[in-house]
């Protein structure tokens, strides 16, 4: 049996299979090595029955996550799961190559990420390429859901938000000052609060405002990632994977197309295409 795992900040899909078949799939909070400790991990692991029923059958693990792309960080990851997992042999990297591998399989290729986090590599068919992206939601992020949830609040904390925005927004979320700042500043995961909100902004999408923190966070993202990979890697293709990027995939094109960028496919989850990928590995 193997599982495949694709991990953001806010969720970790899981998908387990045998003998070319899915036995079972489901959804865990996210997993990030950045966030959260061995022992968060394990009470993870531990309080879900399905891992629990198949730990002992499982003799592979395709791990991917955000925050898993240096050694010393996949070596956490790897640990708690072999210490879980004991009959498996643990395979941990980063969300930039489960993004190319389900979109490029082993072809070359540029990948952008837009869901939780904002990201973008260079793959070669085997390995995305080390860059200086990656910094995490407070110095980067551009265009994600993450980014997003940051301007919104800071508008409504700062009164600029459209009135009958913030009339919405006051019906569906119990907040005021303190405790948006409690929560940013003071209590754990502030990158999951921040990105809690992106099914406000999607039902609200068609907004001005919406639309155009949307097309703003689109060009940051496009002039900080992939313009300058797109000098390096000029005949490159373009795939998108992300909540952000499916959600928004029109105007995604569209400031695409202002700096000259066609992007070919893009795909909400990484999971569907990394489990037929390694389906057909194994």
């Amino acid at each position: 049996m193997i599982a495949v795992v694709f991990s953001g900040s806010r969720f970790a899909d899981w998908r387990l299979a045998e003998k070319g078949k899915i036995i079972t799939g489901f959804r865990t909070m996210g997993i990030n090595p950045y966030l959260h400790d061995e022992r968060f991990i394990l009470q993870l692991l531990n309080k879900n029955n399905s891992l629990i029923n198949y730990a002992e059958r499982i003799r592979r693990i395709y791990f991917f996550g955000a925050g898993s792309s240096s050694r010393d960080r996949k070596e956490k990851i790897a640990v708690v799961l072999g210490r879980f997992f004991r009959n498996a042999k643990v395979q941990v990297d980063s969300d930039a190559k489960a993004s190319a591998i389900s979109t490029f399989g082993d072809g070359k290729g540029l990948i952008g990420i837009l869901g939780s986090g904002a990201n973008a590599a260079y793959f070669t068919g085997r390995r995305t390429l080390d860059n200086a992206y990656g910094l995490g939601y407070i110095l980067a992020d551009e265009g994600s859901a993450n980014w997003i949830g940051r301007i919104l609040l800071k508008s409504f904390l700062n009164e600029t938000i459209p009135a009958d925005l913030r009339e919405k927004f006051v019906a569906r979320y119990p907040l005021d000052r303190k405790i948006i700042l409690d929560k940013v500043y003071h209590q754990a995961n502030p990158a999951l609060f921040l990105t809690s909100f992106a099914d406000f902004v999607l039902e609200n999408r068609r907004h001005r405002f919406i639309k155009k923190t949307i097309y703003r966070g689109f060009k940051l993202y496009f002039e900080t990632y992939l313009v300058p990979l797109k000098k390096q890697y000029p005949s490159a293709t373009v795939n998108f994977t992300g909540s952000v990027a499916a959600g928004y995939e029109e105007w995604l094109r569209e400031v695409a197309d202002r700096y000259d960028i066609q992007i070919g496919t893009v795909i909400k989850e990484p999971i569907h295409n990394l489990l037929k990928y390694y389906l057909n590995k194994n």
